[in-house]
């Protein structure tokens, strides 16, 4: 019904940058708050960012001044722009959207994408 799918993981170096997407497609009436969590080997799931539809933001104190969430409701992503990436921010990183599909409203995850911060 309704699919996440996230791009822009990868490599890089420490103090590098990266910027991962997250589009929404599918049956859906409107998207509400969107966010990113990430998940490092041997750690239980941490948020890391959140933005609501009213564009609202909250960060985890680990990545604030370095993260920044944004969304394009015209186009359903939401993007997270990672700056001064540190090794410790290492890890599969999943978007989330709470989704209005008729008269309900869903949970939906993204598949992950890594990250890596590496020398």
């Amino acid at each position: 019904q309704v699919q996440l799918v996230e791009s822009g993981g990868g490599l890089v170096q420490p103090g590098g940058s990266l910027r991962l997407s997250c589009a929404a497609s599918g049956h859906f009436s409107g998207i509400n708050v969107m966010g990113w969590y990430r998940q490092a080997p041997g750690k239980e799931r941490e948020l890391v960012a959140t933005i609501t539809s009213g564009a609202s933001t909250n960060y985890a104190d680990s990545v604030k001044g370095r993260f920044t969430i944004s969304r394009d409701n015209a186009k359903s992503t939401v993007s997270l722009q990672m700056n001064s990436l540190k090794p410790e921010d290492t890890a599969v990183y999943y978007c989330h959207s709470n989704i209005r599909t008729g008269w309900t409203t869903t949970n939906y995850w993204g598949q992950g994408t890594q990250v890596t911060v590496s020398s």
